[in-house]
């Protein structure tokens, strides 16, 4: 069970702080809630303490982790399919991992091939989505400024500067 004051990353979101943990009534139905505060972006979620394990709910990696990252992210391009819809499926099942090397590959990816040959608008909002999510675990698990990492993973993924 988490704490407050936790860092943890919920998939396909990204990376907040638990702020508190509150019983609320929905639906007739009482539990208890991680109240989680997003960073990048403000939000904050509720999320059911009882379904912490099937959503994927994880601490945020170490800083000796995240220089595993940047490895991935300065790495090669990974063989991804042909046919946008697999490519598309396959980095969705990626992105709902929640293991950030596995978004880490999503941006580098996409990224390298929107350089190469474009991006659909789906696949442009993907490469969006996997980016604040990555950032936000990273902006995290360094205490860093959002706008250093946003430049760093940019420059790493080989966007340059990324509007």
């Amino acid at each position: 069970m988490f704490q407050v004051g936790d860092k943890v990353v919920y998939p396909m979101h990204g990376a907040g702080v638990i702020e508190s943990i509150e019983e609320k009534e929905i639906l007739g139905e009482k539990q208890q809630y991680y109240i989680l505060k997003l960073p990048v972006g403000g939000m904050k979620v509720m999320i059911p303490i009882k379904s912490v394990g099937q959503i994927g709910i994880r601490q945020v990696i170490s800083t000796d982790e995240v220089q595993r990252v940047v490895q991935a992210l300065s790495g090669k391009e990974t063989a991804m399919p042909g046919n946008w819809n697999k490519r598309y499926r396959n980095n969705m099942d990626k992105m709902k991992s929640g293991n950030v090397f596995e978004v880490a590959d999503v941006v580098k990816n996409l990224t390298l091939r929107d350089k190469d040959k474009g991006l659909s608008t789906v696949e442009r909002k993907m490469l969006n989505s996997a980016r604040q999510i990555l950032i936000s675990e990273l902006v995290l698990s360094n205490d860093a400024d959002e706008k250093d990492i946003t430049n760093l993973v940019d420059k790493l993924a080989g966007m340059g500067e990324y509007s």
